[in-house]
Protein backbone atom coordinates (compact mmCIF):
# COMPACT_ATOMS: atom_id res chain seq x y z
CA UNK A 1 0.00 0.00 0.00
CA UNK A 2 2.75 2.42 0.99
CA UNK A 3 4.32 1.93 -2.73
CA UNK A 4 0.76 2.77 -4.19
CA UNK A 5 0.60 5.81 -1.92
CA UNK A 6 4.44 7.20 -2.87
CA UNK A 7 3.23 6.56 -6.80
CA UNK A 8 0.47 8.92 -5.99
CA UNK A 9 3.04 11.61 -4.32
CA UNK A 10 5.44 10.82 -7.77
CA UNK A 11 2.26 11.75 -9.81
CA UNK A 12 1.64 14.68 -7.80
CA UNK A 13 5.68 16.04 -8.07
CA UNK A 14 4.57 15.31 -12.14
CA UNK A 15 2.19 17.91 -11.94
CA UNK A 16 4.17 20.82 -10.21
CA UNK A 17 6.58 20.01 -12.48
CA UNK A 18 4.44 21.01 -15.85
CA UNK A 19 3.13 24.47 -13.63
CA UNK A 20 6.95 26.03 -13.02
CA UNK A 21 10.62 26.54 -14.31
CA UNK A 22 12.99 23.55 -13.75
CA UNK A 23 14.88 25.91 -11.61
CA UNK A 24 11.93 26.01 -9.52
CA UNK A 25 11.17 22.66 -9.11
CA UNK A 26 15.44 21.33 -8.26
CA UNK A 27 14.53 24.24 -5.77
CA UNK A 28 12.23 23.86 -3.98
CA UNK A 29 10.31 20.31 -4.58
CA UNK A 30 12.82 18.17 -5.22
CA UNK A 31 14.20 17.99 -1.61
CA UNK A 32 11.00 17.16 -0.63
CA UNK A 33 10.48 13.23 0.86
CA UNK A 34 7.68 11.76 0.65
CA UNK A 35 6.75 9.94 4.68
CA UNK A 36 3.40 8.33 4.46
CA UNK A 37 -0.42 8.91 3.84
CA UNK A 38 -3.10 8.57 6.26
CA UNK A 39 -6.26 7.46 4.98
CA UNK A 40 -8.21 8.25 8.04
CA UNK A 41 -7.52 11.42 8.18
CA UNK A 42 -6.77 11.72 4.39
CA UNK A 43 -3.37 13.71 5.38
CA UNK A 44 0.06 13.20 3.65
CA UNK A 45 3.17 14.11 5.10
CA UNK A 46 6.28 14.98 4.01
CA UNK A 47 9.83 15.78 5.30
CA UNK A 48 11.13 19.24 4.07
CA UNK A 49 14.66 20.19 4.54
CA UNK A 50 13.93 23.16 6.77
CA UNK A 51 11.67 25.62 8.81
CA UNK A 52 12.83 28.36 5.90
CA UNK A 53 11.66 25.83 2.73
CA UNK A 54 8.77 25.32 4.81
CA UNK A 55 7.17 28.60 4.99
CA UNK A 56 8.64 29.64 1.45
CA UNK A 57 6.59 26.87 0.14
CA UNK A 58 3.54 27.59 2.29
CA UNK A 59 4.01 31.12 1.21
CA UNK A 60 3.89 31.02 -2.75
CA UNK A 61 2.78 27.08 -3.64
CA UNK A 62 0.05 25.99 -0.69
CA UNK A 63 -2.88 26.21 -3.57
CA UNK A 64 -0.58 24.74 -6.50
CA UNK A 65 0.69 21.54 -4.09
CA UNK A 66 -2.92 21.08 -3.03
CA UNK A 67 -4.80 20.92 -6.21
CA UNK A 68 -1.79 18.63 -7.53
CA UNK A 69 -2.54 16.27 -4.51
CA UNK A 70 -6.03 16.43 -4.99
CA UNK A 71 -5.49 15.86 -8.45
CA UNK A 72 -3.26 12.66 -7.94
CA UNK A 73 -4.67 11.35 -4.65
CA UNK A 74 -8.10 11.97 -5.72
CA UNK A 75 -9.71 13.55 -2.77
CA UNK A 76 -9.50 16.65 -0.64
CA UNK A 77 -5.94 16.02 1.17
CA UNK A 78 -4.28 17.88 3.91
CA UNK A 79 -0.76 18.73 3.79
CA UNK A 80 1.34 17.83 7.05
CA UNK A 81 5.43 19.05 7.28
CA UNK A 82 7.81 17.28 8.95
CA UNK A 83 10.80 19.72 9.64
CA UNK A 84 14.07 19.13 10.03
CA UNK A 85 15.17 21.63 12.81
CA UNK A 86 18.77 20.34 13.97
CA UNK A 87 20.21 18.10 10.84
CA UNK A 88 23.25 17.29 13.11
CA UNK A 89 21.00 15.61 15.90
CA UNK A 90 18.07 14.70 13.95
CA UNK A 91 15.80 16.79 15.62
CA UNK A 92 12.32 17.12 13.52
CA UNK A 93 9.21 19.07 14.49
CA UNK A 94 5.73 18.49 12.39
CA UNK A 95 3.52 20.92 11.05
CA UNK A 96 -0.10 21.13 9.87
CA UNK A 97 -0.01 22.91 6.34
CA UNK A 98 -2.29 25.78 5.43
CA UNK A 99 -5.70 24.44 3.93
CA UNK A 100 -6.45 26.62 0.56
CA UNK A 101 -10.29 27.98 0.01
CA UNK A 102 -11.76 27.28 -3.83
CA UNK A 103 -8.75 25.35 -5.07
CA UNK A 104 -8.48 25.89 -9.18
CA UNK A 105 -5.96 25.06 -12.09
CA UNK A 106 -3.34 27.14 -11.70
CA UNK A 107 -1.91 28.79 -14.96
CA UNK A 108 1.40 27.43 -16.61
CA UNK A 109 4.21 29.87 -15.79
CA UNK A 110 6.81 28.10 -17.91
CA UNK A 111 8.86 31.12 -19.58
CA UNK A 112 10.55 28.48 -22.10
CA UNK A 113 9.80 30.79 -25.19
CA UNK A 114 10.10 34.09 -23.63
CA UNK A 115 12.69 36.65 -23.71
CA UNK A 116 14.58 36.34 -19.73
CA UNK A 117 13.55 39.76 -18.10
CA UNK A 118 15.85 41.83 -15.60
CA UNK A 119 13.99 39.48 -13.03
CA UNK A 120 15.18 36.46 -14.34
CA UNK A 121 18.17 34.95 -12.04
CA UNK A 122 18.89 31.72 -13.62
CA UNK A 123 21.60 33.43 -15.10
CA UNK A 124 23.26 36.24 -13.25
CA UNK A 125 23.40 38.98 -15.75
CA UNK A 126 25.31 42.53 -15.71
CA UNK A 127 23.36 44.45 -13.16
CA UNK A 128 23.08 48.36 -12.88
CA UNK A 129 23.65 49.01 -9.41
CA UNK A 130 22.02 52.07 -9.70
CA UNK A 131 23.79 54.03 -7.47
CA UNK A 132 24.38 57.71 -7.26
CA UNK A 133 28.56 57.90 -8.20
CA UNK A 134 28.61 61.21 -6.29
CA UNK A 135 27.54 60.35 -2.87
CA UNK A 136 30.90 58.86 -1.85
CA UNK A 137 32.67 58.52 1.12
CA UNK A 138 34.81 61.18 -0.04
CA UNK A 139 31.96 63.69 -0.30
CA UNK A 140 30.47 62.24 3.28
CA UNK A 141 31.82 65.02 5.40
CA UNK A 142 32.68 63.25 9.01
CA UNK A 143 31.58 64.86 12.06
CA UNK A 144 29.98 64.32 15.44
CA UNK A 145 26.53 63.04 14.30
CA UNK A 146 27.86 60.57 11.55
CA UNK A 147 30.93 59.36 12.52
CA UNK A 148 30.22 55.90 14.03
CA UNK A 149 27.94 54.95 11.08
CA UNK A 150 30.44 56.44 8.60
CA UNK A 151 33.05 54.37 9.97
CA UNK A 152 31.35 51.16 9.99
CA UNK A 153 30.28 51.86 6.72
CA UNK A 154 33.47 51.76 5.31
CA UNK A 155 34.07 49.02 7.41
CA UNK A 156 31.22 47.04 5.55
CA UNK A 157 32.48 48.43 1.84
CA UNK A 158 35.59 46.67 2.28
CA UNK A 159 34.75 43.54 3.95
CA UNK A 160 30.88 42.88 3.06
CA UNK A 161 28.84 40.26 4.20
CA UNK A 162 31.50 39.15 6.48
CA UNK A 163 31.44 41.88 9.24
CA UNK A 164 28.91 41.47 12.55
CA UNK A 165 27.45 44.37 10.97
CA UNK A 166 24.48 42.45 9.03
CA UNK A 167 21.84 43.89 8.35
CA UNK A 168 23.40 47.12 8.91
CA UNK A 169 20.07 49.54 9.48
CA UNK A 170 20.62 53.12 9.45
CA UNK A 171 17.88 55.34 10.79
CA UNK A 172 17.25 59.45 11.31
CA UNK A 173 15.74 62.39 10.25
CA UNK A 174 14.92 63.52 6.76
CA UNK A 175 18.12 65.52 5.10
CA UNK A 176 20.72 63.75 7.98
CA UNK A 177 22.51 62.06 5.40
CA UNK A 178 21.03 58.54 5.07
CA UNK A 179 20.88 58.30 1.76
CA UNK A 180 24.41 59.91 0.53
CA UNK A 181 26.22 57.01 3.61
CA UNK A 182 24.25 53.68 2.25
CA UNK A 183 25.00 54.79 -1.69
CA UNK A 184 28.77 55.57 -0.36
CA UNK A 185 28.72 52.22 1.29
CA UNK A 186 27.51 50.48 -2.31
CA UNK A 187 29.69 52.72 -4.21
CA UNK A 188 32.79 51.87 -2.42
CA UNK A 189 31.83 47.89 -2.47
CA UNK A 190 31.56 48.23 -6.13
CA UNK A 191 34.95 49.62 -6.52
CA UNK A 192 36.32 47.06 -4.30
CA UNK A 193 34.61 44.05 -6.08
CA UNK A 194 33.28 44.90 -8.83
CA UNK A 195 31.81 41.22 -9.71
CA UNK A 196 29.82 41.51 -6.85
CA UNK A 197 26.60 41.88 -7.56
CA UNK A 198 25.17 45.78 -5.76
CA UNK A 199 21.77 46.97 -5.85
CA UNK A 200 20.10 50.12 -4.40
CA UNK A 201 16.73 50.40 -4.57
CA UNK A 202 13.99 52.49 -3.17
CA UNK A 203 11.32 50.48 -1.13
CA UNK A 204 8.45 52.15 -3.51
CA UNK A 205 10.55 50.67 -6.18
CA UNK A 206 10.88 47.61 -4.60
CA UNK A 207 6.81 47.80 -3.95
CA UNK A 208 6.37 48.52 -7.57
CA UNK A 209 8.26 45.67 -8.38
CA UNK A 210 6.71 43.29 -6.78
CA UNK A 211 2.88 44.31 -7.41
CA UNK A 212 3.56 43.84 -10.72
CA UNK A 213 5.51 40.68 -10.52
CA UNK A 214 2.13 39.58 -8.67
CA UNK A 215 -0.03 41.28 -11.75
CA UNK A 216 1.97 39.53 -14.18
CA UNK A 217 2.24 35.86 -12.35
CA UNK A 218 6.46 36.56 -11.84
CA UNK A 219 6.43 36.83 -8.55
CA UNK A 220 8.82 34.24 -8.63
CA UNK A 221 11.21 35.46 -10.79
CA UNK A 222 10.94 38.76 -8.89
CA UNK A 223 12.05 36.64 -5.61
CA UNK A 224 15.14 34.93 -7.99
CA UNK A 225 16.28 37.76 -8.93
CA UNK A 226 16.78 39.21 -5.42
CA UNK A 227 17.80 36.13 -3.45
CA UNK A 228 20.82 36.88 -6.75
CA UNK A 229 22.39 40.15 -4.98
CA UNK A 230 25.29 40.01 -2.94
CA UNK A 231 24.82 43.94 -1.35
CA UNK A 232 21.18 44.40 -1.28
CA UNK A 233 20.88 48.06 -0.37
CA UNK A 234 16.86 49.57 0.81
CA UNK A 235 16.38 52.92 1.24
CA UNK A 236 12.93 54.67 3.31
CA UNK A 237 11.82 50.83 4.38
CA UNK A 238 9.38 52.60 6.79
CA UNK A 239 7.16 52.89 3.60
CA UNK A 240 6.35 49.50 3.62
CA UNK A 241 4.60 49.47 7.04
CA UNK A 242 1.23 48.93 6.14
CA UNK A 243 2.41 46.69 3.23
CA UNK A 244 2.00 42.83 4.78
CA UNK A 245 2.40 41.01 1.08
CA UNK A 246 5.57 43.15 0.27
CA UNK A 247 6.73 42.36 3.74
CA UNK A 248 6.74 38.56 3.59
CA UNK A 249 8.30 38.64 0.15
CA UNK A 250 10.77 40.60 1.77
CA UNK A 251 11.07 38.29 4.17
CA UNK A 252 12.17 35.45 2.22
CA UNK A 253 14.45 37.18 0.12
CA UNK A 254 16.04 38.62 3.53
CA UNK A 255 16.29 35.49 5.25
CA UNK A 256 17.24 33.33 2.14
CA UNK A 257 20.59 36.32 1.75
CA UNK A 258 21.65 36.70 5.10
CA UNK A 259 21.64 32.44 5.62
CA UNK A 260 24.35 32.92 2.74
CA UNK A 261 26.25 35.54 4.02
CA UNK A 262 25.05 38.38 1.83
CA UNK A 263 25.29 41.86 2.63
CA UNK A 264 22.12 43.63 4.17
CA UNK A 265 22.05 47.50 4.44
CA UNK A 266 18.17 49.14 5.37
CA UNK A 267 17.58 52.86 5.77
CA UNK A 268 14.47 53.97 7.64
CA UNK A 269 13.80 57.57 9.27
CA UNK A 270 12.57 55.50 11.94
CA UNK A 271 14.60 52.85 14.30
CA UNK A 272 12.79 49.04 13.98
CA UNK A 273 11.34 49.20 17.04
CA UNK A 274 9.04 52.04 15.50
CA UNK A 275 7.79 50.25 12.83
CA UNK A 276 4.42 50.14 13.25
CA UNK A 277 2.50 46.99 11.39
CA UNK A 278 6.14 44.76 10.80
CA UNK A 279 5.75 41.28 12.00
CA UNK A 280 8.13 40.57 15.22
CA UNK A 281 9.90 37.76 13.06
CA UNK A 282 11.31 40.53 10.39
CA UNK A 283 11.70 42.97 13.07
CA UNK A 284 14.29 40.16 15.14
CA UNK A 285 15.79 40.18 11.95
CA UNK A 286 16.59 43.71 11.07
CA UNK A 287 17.81 44.29 14.73
CA UNK A 288 20.02 41.21 14.88
CA UNK A 289 23.08 43.28 13.15
CA UNK A 290 24.10 46.71 13.80
CA UNK A 291 21.60 49.95 14.42
CA UNK A 292 22.92 53.20 14.13
CA UNK A 293 21.12 56.52 14.22
CA UNK A 294 22.09 59.76 11.87
CA UNK A 295 21.36 62.64 13.31
CA UNK A 296 20.91 66.26 12.06
CA UNK A 297 23.94 67.86 11.78
CA UNK A 298 25.12 70.49 13.97
CA UNK A 299 26.21 74.26 13.01
CA UNK A 300 29.64 72.94 12.89
CA UNK A 301 29.31 70.27 10.40
CA UNK A 302 27.04 71.99 8.48
CA UNK A 303 29.74 74.68 7.75
CA UNK A 304 32.20 71.83 7.11
CA UNK A 305 30.03 70.38 4.62
CA UNK A 306 29.37 74.06 2.88
CA UNK A 307 32.99 74.68 2.55
CA UNK A 308 33.65 71.47 0.89
CA UNK A 309 30.79 71.88 -1.34
CA UNK A 310 32.07 75.66 -2.31
CA UNK A 311 35.64 73.97 -2.97
CA UNK A 312 34.05 71.25 -5.29
CA UNK A 313 31.98 73.86 -7.36
CA UNK A 314 34.29 76.37 -7.02
CA UNK A 315 32.11 79.42 -5.34
CA UNK A 316 33.38 81.76 -2.95
CA UNK A 317 30.73 82.52 -0.08
CA UNK A 318 31.75 84.86 2.52
CA UNK A 319 32.49 83.34 5.73
CA UNK A 320 29.39 85.24 7.36
CA UNK A 321 26.98 83.95 4.79
CA UNK A 322 28.42 80.79 5.68
CA UNK A 323 27.26 80.91 9.33
CA UNK A 324 24.38 82.13 8.45
CA UNK A 325 23.63 79.43 6.66
CA UNK A 326 25.13 77.16 8.35
CA UNK A 327 22.87 78.13 11.37
CA UNK A 328 19.25 78.41 9.53
CA UNK A 329 19.19 75.51 6.96
CA UNK A 330 17.65 73.15 10.08
CA UNK A 331 20.31 71.20 10.38
CA UNK A 332 19.61 69.16 6.53
CA UNK A 333 22.30 68.55 4.31
CA UNK A 334 19.70 68.36 1.66
CA UNK A 335 18.77 72.23 2.60
CA UNK A 336 22.46 72.53 2.51
CA UNK A 337 23.47 71.66 -1.21
CA UNK A 338 19.76 73.42 -2.60
CA UNK A 339 21.38 76.36 -0.88
CA UNK A 340 24.31 76.59 -2.62
CA UNK A 341 23.08 75.65 -5.66
CA UNK A 342 20.46 78.10 -5.69
CA UNK A 343 23.35 80.76 -4.51
CA UNK A 344 25.55 79.69 -7.63
CA UNK A 345 22.57 79.96 -10.13
CA UNK A 346 21.54 83.47 -8.87
CA UNK A 347 25.48 84.38 -9.02
CA UNK A 348 26.09 83.37 -12.30
CA UNK A 349 22.73 84.42 -14.08
CA UNK A 350 22.62 87.93 -12.56
CA UNK A 351 26.67 88.18 -12.70
CA UNK A 352 26.08 89.50 -8.59
CA UNK A 353 28.06 88.64 -5.94
CA UNK A 354 27.22 86.27 -3.43
CA UNK A 355 25.68 88.11 -0.02
CA UNK A 356 23.90 88.35 2.93
CA UNK A 357 20.71 89.66 1.47
CA UNK A 358 21.12 87.03 -1.24
CA UNK A 359 21.76 84.29 1.20
CA UNK A 360 18.50 85.55 2.83
CA UNK A 361 16.38 85.38 0.06
CA UNK A 362 17.34 82.25 -0.77
CA UNK A 363 17.09 80.81 2.56
CA UNK A 364 13.48 82.34 2.76
CA UNK A 365 12.00 80.70 -0.67
CA UNK A 366 14.25 76.99 0.04
CA UNK A 367 14.42 75.77 3.25
CA UNK A 368 11.10 74.77 4.99
CA UNK A 369 10.74 75.10 8.65
CA UNK A 370 8.11 75.26 11.33
CA UNK A 371 9.59 78.25 12.73
CA UNK A 372 11.14 79.97 9.99
CA UNK A 373 14.01 82.27 11.50
CA UNK A 374 13.08 86.11 10.51
CA UNK A 375 15.14 88.25 8.15
CA UNK A 376 16.18 91.80 7.86
CA UNK A 377 13.66 92.05 4.64
CA UNK A 378 11.01 90.29 6.71
CA UNK A 379 11.16 92.83 9.78
CA UNK A 380 11.72 96.01 7.74
CA UNK A 381 8.36 94.87 5.51
CA UNK A 382 6.89 94.50 8.96
CA UNK A 383 7.74 97.61 10.71
CA UNK A 384 6.80 99.85 7.94
CA UNK A 385 3.29 97.83 7.08
CA UNK A 386 3.11 98.85 10.97
CA UNK A 387 3.99 102.46 10.64
CA UNK A 388 2.40 103.32 7.30
CA UNK A 389 6.00 104.33 5.87
CA UNK A 390 7.13 103.49 2.39
CA UNK A 391 10.76 101.26 2.72
CA UNK A 392 12.48 103.98 0.52
CA UNK A 393 11.85 106.93 2.89
CA UNK A 394 13.78 104.55 5.46
CA UNK A 395 16.50 103.91 3.12
CA UNK A 396 17.08 107.52 2.31
CA UNK A 397 18.86 110.60 4.26
CA UNK A 398 15.89 111.72 5.34
CA UNK A 399 15.52 113.03 8.98
CA UNK A 400 12.27 113.30 9.14
CA UNK A 401 11.16 112.06 12.75
CA UNK A 402 8.81 109.08 11.52
CA UNK A 403 11.49 107.52 9.27
CA UNK A 404 14.33 107.84 11.93
CA UNK A 405 11.94 105.62 14.01
CA UNK A 406 11.57 103.08 11.63
CA UNK A 407 15.02 103.07 11.01
CA UNK A 408 16.04 102.56 14.47
CA UNK A 409 13.54 100.28 15.24
CA UNK A 410 14.14 98.07 12.08
CA UNK A 411 17.72 98.10 13.21
CA UNK A 412 16.96 97.57 17.22
CA UNK A 413 14.69 94.26 15.77
CA UNK A 414 17.10 93.14 13.44
CA UNK A 415 20.17 93.06 15.53
CA UNK A 416 17.51 90.87 18.50
CA UNK A 417 16.04 88.61 16.30
CA UNK A 418 18.98 87.81 13.33
CA UNK A 419 22.26 86.90 14.14
CA UNK A 420 24.15 89.36 11.92
CA UNK A 421 26.76 92.05 13.08
CA UNK A 422 25.90 95.71 13.62
CA UNK A 423 27.65 96.01 10.60
CA UNK A 424 25.93 93.96 8.12
CA UNK A 425 22.55 95.54 9.45
CA UNK A 426 23.54 98.53 8.77
CA UNK A 427 23.95 97.79 4.66
CA UNK A 428 21.24 96.09 4.93
CA UNK A 429 18.98 99.39 6.11
CA UNK A 430 20.03 102.37 3.66
CA UNK A 431 24.06 101.74 3.80
CA UNK A 432 24.18 102.91 7.31
CA UNK A 433 27.59 102.26 9.53
CA UNK A 434 27.88 100.17 12.52
CA UNK A 435 27.66 102.63 15.00
CA UNK A 436 24.37 104.24 13.71
CA UNK A 437 23.14 100.59 14.47
CA UNK A 438 24.31 100.63 17.94
CA UNK A 439 23.14 104.25 18.74
CA UNK A 440 19.83 102.82 17.59
CA UNK A 441 19.59 100.09 19.44
CA UNK A 442 20.34 102.18 22.52
CA UNK A 443 18.18 104.59 21.64
CA UNK A 444 15.13 102.30 21.32
CA UNK A 445 16.25 100.78 24.57
CA UNK A 446 15.94 103.44 26.65
CA UNK A 447 12.66 104.48 25.16
CA UNK A 448 11.32 101.43 26.04
CA UNK A 449 11.94 102.31 29.75
CA UNK A 450 10.15 105.09 29.82
CA UNK A 451 7.63 105.02 26.58
CA UNK A 452 4.67 102.91 27.59
CA UNK A 453 2.62 103.38 24.14
CA UNK A 454 5.82 102.64 22.15
CA UNK A 455 6.31 99.63 24.03
CA UNK A 456 2.31 98.69 23.01
CA UNK A 457 3.95 99.44 19.27
CA UNK A 458 6.64 97.07 19.63
CA UNK A 459 4.81 94.47 21.36
CA UNK A 460 2.36 94.33 18.74
CA UNK A 461 4.69 94.41 15.51
CA UNK A 462 6.91 91.23 17.58
CA UNK A 463 3.35 89.56 17.52
CA UNK A 464 3.56 90.35 13.76
CA UNK A 465 6.32 88.25 13.45
CA UNK A 466 5.34 84.85 15.08
CA UNK A 467 2.47 85.43 12.48
CA UNK A 468 4.83 85.86 10.21
CA UNK A 469 7.02 82.44 11.07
Amino acid sequence: MQNSHQALWQECLRLIRQNVTEQIFKTWFEPIVFESFDEKLSTVLVQVPSPYVYEYLEQYYVRLMAWALNNSFKCSVKLKYRLVVDRENGKTQDVEGDRPSDIESPQPTARANKAPTVLDAAVPQQLNPQLDPKKTFESFIEGASNKLPRTVGLSIAGHPGKTTFNPFFVFGPSGCGKTHLINAIGVEAKRLFPQRRVLYVSARLFQVQYTDAVRQNTTNDFINFYQSIDMLIVDDIQEWANSPKTLDTFFFIFDHLFRIGKQIILASDRPPVDLDGVKDRLLTRFSCGLIAELEKPNIQLCKDILLAKCRHDGLRIPDDVIQYIAQTANGSVRDLEGVVNSLMAYSIVYNSPVDMHLAERIIKRAVKTDNHPLTVDDILDIVCKHYGVVQQNVFSKSRKREYVQVRQVSMYLAQKYTKMPASRIGQLIGGRDHSTVLHSCSAVEQRLKVDSKFRDDISSIEQAFKLKS
